[in-house]
């Protein structure tokens, strides 16, 4: 017989029907005559309930059917009574594919922090939470590759090993195959990389950015979706060491038709969340945000303010002047913190906000300089409760101002002369940006630690699991 996930289980409406369902234990309770399992696949937030006659089981045979234990049970699709549920299962066969334990399965029924769960985060999926959580990771991929797709855009793939520094701050990680007890060293006491397998320093990627120009400046427009890496020493709920990027880049795109991509993007996110994760929105909204639904409304429905650095910045120091206090000083060429990103947007504007021409000392070394040559074409989309959660630019297309930049900015020509060199071959103005998925996640889900929407978070002394 064909299984049944949960989800079609319970839409159902064929009652008398025969089916099969698999699934985890979350609960069983009753009496001498009757029990009532609580069945869940992951396929949804909702467990459907398994009604079994313990006289025709017997009790030896339920007894090691617990919290945590996984079986498969076929029976008739009955209509149910009880309140909050459309339909039940009365069983005429169980079988035990496996049990957990009471007295060590860590997910036992009450109430757990997340950062209990986070120490099992290899059955932390089995939890509500974290079931809501990861299929709505799922959705949000889905609605990034429908969302491109339906644009004409080519889903393009950069390497995750790479010589170069994209954003030219050092914080990579280190990929060798050399010994590191027996490193051999040049004449200038520098690590001799020729012996290593790549025959020069590598590293994992912290941006698919530079390759993806490359790729947008023959095939028009293009997107990278994959694994980045930071070797950052961060320990802040919105910091990973790894994490996923979505970068678009678009040749003949200037930086206003990439402030509306962006918004047209996280507004294309944000509604398909709506439309397809309404069970795990509400139980989420419930448990962790109460203000979430409205929230994600008011983001689908509100175009998003655009304003300068140089006018934020004013902002900002009037209401430094007004009394607002913040932990960082502002003041113009200083970078904004989150608290100034988020005051802009929840206190100021009240909905979400991009901010453009940053001071260039601040920025990337590929941003195109404005005519003021204090400025560059950079822009971030800031949203509530989370600040920066777009961050993308017009690139620098003139060879000479890129080459410049890069030299003051010591980014070596050696590493990126392949860059460099799509200037002086039919250059063309084009831009892009950068959207942390987990940042995301973070807003989709109402989830206040970016730790708790990765499956397996990596963070500074902890490469768990």
């Amino acid at each position: 017989m064909v299984r049944t996930i949960i989800a079609e289980a319970l839409k159902r409406s064929d009652f008398g029907a025969e089916v099969l369902v698999k699934g985890w234990v979350r609960t069983r309770r009753g009496n001498k005559t009757v029990s009532f399992i609580a069945l869940n696949d992951g396929s949804c937030i909702h467990n459907i309930q398994v009604v079994v006659d313990n006289e025709k089981f017997g009790e030896e045979y339920l007894k090691p059917i617990t919290t945590g234990a996984c079986i498969a049970v076929r029976g008739n699709l009955v209509e149910s009574m009880g309140k909050g549920q459309a339909v039940e299962i009365h069983a005429t066969a169980i079988e035990i594919y496996g049990t957990a334990d009471p007295e060590s399965y860590p997910l036992q029924k009450k109430g757990h922090t997340l950062e209990f769960l986070r120490e099992i985060a290899h059955l932390r999926p089995r939890t509500n939470t974290f079931g809501a959580v990861f299929r709505m990771r799922h959705h949000m991929a889905m609605a990034i590759h429908r969302f491109f797709h339906e644009r004409g855009f080519f889903y393009f793939h950069t390497p995750i090993l790479t010589a170069s520094d994209c954003e030219g701050a050092g914080q990579m990680f280190q990929v060798t195959t050399m010994n590191l007890y027996d490193l051999k060293k040049d004449e200038t006491g520098s690590i001799d990389y020729s012996r290593d397998f790549f025959g020069k320093q590598t590293s994992l990627t912290v941006s698919g950015q530079l390759e993806g120009e490359l790729a947008a400046m023959a095939m028009g427009s293009i997107y990278t979706f994959g694994p980045t890496f930071r070797a950052e020493n961060s320990n802040t709920p919105r910091h990973l060491a790894e994490f996923w990027m979505i970068e678009p880049e678009v040749a003949f795109y200037e930086i206003e038709e990439n402030m509306q991509l962006a918004q047209d993007f996280i507004q294309y996110c944000v509604r398909w969340a709506l439309d397809n994760c309404q069970d795990d929105l509400k139980f989420l909204s419930e448990m962790y945000d109460k203000e979430l639904i409205d929230r994600l409304n008011f983001v689908v429905n509100n175009d998003f303010q655009r304003l300068t650095y140089t006018e934020g910045i004013k902002i900002l120091e009037e209401a430094v002047a007004g009394g607002v206090k913040f932990e960082f000083p502002v003041g113009w060429g200083t970078d904004l913190q989150s608290e100034h990103e988020r005051y802009l947007v929840e206190q100021h504007f009240k909905k979400p906000v991009i901010l453009t021409d940053y001071p260039k000392e601040i920025k990337s070394f590929y941003m195109k300089q404005n005519d003021d040559g204090k400025t560059v074409r950079a822009m971030d989309v800031l949203f509530p409760k989370i600040g920066e959660i777009i961050g993308g630019s017009q690139r620098e297309e003139d060879y000479a101002k890129l080459q410049r930049r890069a030299d003051e900015m010591g980014v070596p020509t050696k590493d990126i002369w392949w860059y460099l060199e799509t200037r002086k071959f039919g250059t063309a103005p084009h831009s892009g940006f950068g959207l942390g998925f987990e940042r995301l996640l973070l807003f989709v889900t109402g989830m206040s630690n970016i730790r708790d929407v990765i499956p397996f978070p990596r963070t500074p002394n902890n490469a768990e699991f």
